[in-house]
């Protein structure tokens, strides 16, 4: 089986990674202490579009601007944010190494903002406020996609007849995800901007950005330390 040696331990650890996810468990558990007040912080650090374009003089600029980064960084449950925090870890951590973290940083927060700027543009006057890290985890999946198009999961569910599959390659995973959000979006464009769910929109707006970004943010030292073992160049996971 292909082995990807690490020959330096500091640039090889994905410490930005593993603090955002850090940072959004903290958050949450913080959320979770508010009570009943959680709406209100909810409502103060999550993105509400019509208070974006809203012309009254009672939102701030800071208003307007903090949410489209602090909403990344919120979750509505317990399920919200495992979800969003194993595809996270699981597809996070080799994209940072690849770029290198700074630049790891810098991609992920502009892919969190792009990813909201979709939903804006799909959801212009609606009330609900946006939040969630999935926006940007989508630019990191179309990060992955660019830099690992070939690499492969072992099967989690060896059952039924899925039970001689050993390897899932990471493109189909990625290539299904995308078809569901695709799916879903079409079918929330008739739909009351009111009307809360899952931002499907902006999960496309953030997986076509990292896909058209990850090209600007390689980090052209990656190679040097890395030694790929084997022979067909597959990464498994």
């Amino acid at each position: 089986m292909p082995k990807l040696k690490l020959s330096n331990t500091w640039q090889s650890f994905p410490v930005v990674n593993l603090t955002i996810i850090a940072l959004n468990i903290i958050i949450f558990i913080h959320e979770e202490s508010l009570g009943k007040s959680v709406a209100a912080f909810i409502n103060t650090y999550g993105l509400i579009p019509a208070k974006i374009f809203t012309l009254s003089g009672d939102i701030g600029f800071t208003e307007r601007v903090l949410p489209f980064i602090s909403s990344m960084f919120i979750h509505g449950d317990w399920v919200h944010i495992i979800g969003n925090m194993i595809f996270l870890y699981i597809f996070g951590s080799n994209v940072e190494i690849k770029m290198g973290h700074l630049k790891y940083l810098l991609f992920y927060v502009i892919c969190g903002i792009a990813a909201a700027l979709f939903h804006l543009l799909t959801n212009l006057g609606s009330v609900i406020p946006m939040l969630g890290a999935s926006g940007a985890i989508s630019g990191v999946l179309g990060a992955y996609i660019t830099y690992f198009p070939i690499s492969q999961f072992r099967n989690p569910v060896p059952v039924l007849f899925l039970k001689n599959i050993r390897y899932i390659p990471a493109a189909a995973i990625i290539f299904l995800w995308l078809v569901i959000q695709f799916l879903n979006g079409i079918e929330t464009i008739d739909k009351s901007v009111n009307t809360g769910g899952v931002a499907y929109w902006a999960h496309i707006g953030g997986f076509v950005s990292g896909l058209i970004l990850a090209r600007f943010f390689h980090n052209d030292n990656y190679k040097d330390r890395y030694d790929f073992r084997n022979k067909d160049r597959r990464y498994y996971h």
